[in-house]
C-alpha cells in the first residue's frame, strides 16, 4: 500500500511560481513512475509530468518550459515547480505513483492563478 501526502497548492498572480510535494509512505521504489496530473473543473485529469525509472522525465506540451519534475528518491518525494504560470494551469493537482499496474493517488491540491 502507498500514501501520497501533496502540499504547496496556493493562489497565486499570473506569471507566478510555485512548488508542489508529494511525500510517499509505504513501498516505493526508484523503479516506479512518480508524477503529477491535474484536472480543471469540466475537463478530464491530465497527465502534467511524471518521472520514470531512470530518471527519464515527460511533460504535457503545455507545460514544457515552465514545469520542472524531480524526485528525490532517500526521501520517496516528488517535486513540481511551477514556473511562469497561466490562468489555463488553474486547477486541482494530484500526486500520482504507478507501481506495476497498480495507480495511486493523492487527495490533490489545489493551484488558482488569478489576478
Amino acid at each position: 500500500q502507498v500514501q501520497l501526502v501533496e502540499s504547496g497548492g496556493g493562489l497565486v498572480q499570473p506569471g507566478g511560481s510555485l512548488r508542489l510535494s508529494c511525500a510517499a509512505s509505504g513501498s516505493v521504489s526508484s523503479t516506479n513512475v512518480m508524477g503529477w496530473y491535474r484536472q480543471a473543473p469540466g475537463k478530464q485529469r491530465e497527465m502534467v509530468a511524471r518521472v520514470l525509472g531512470g530518471g527519464i522525465t515527460d511533460y504535457a506540451d503545455s507545460v514544457k518550459g515552465r514545469f520542472t519534475i524531480s524526485r528525490d528518491n532517500a526521501r520517496n518525494t516528488v517535486y513540481l515547480q511551477m514556473n511562469s504560470l497561466k490562468p489555463e494551469d488553474t486547477a486541482v493537482y494530484y500526486c500520482n505513483v504507478l507501481k506495476g499496474w497498480q495507480n495511486y493517488w493523492g487527495q490533490g491540491t489545489q493551484v488558482t492563478v488569478s489576478s
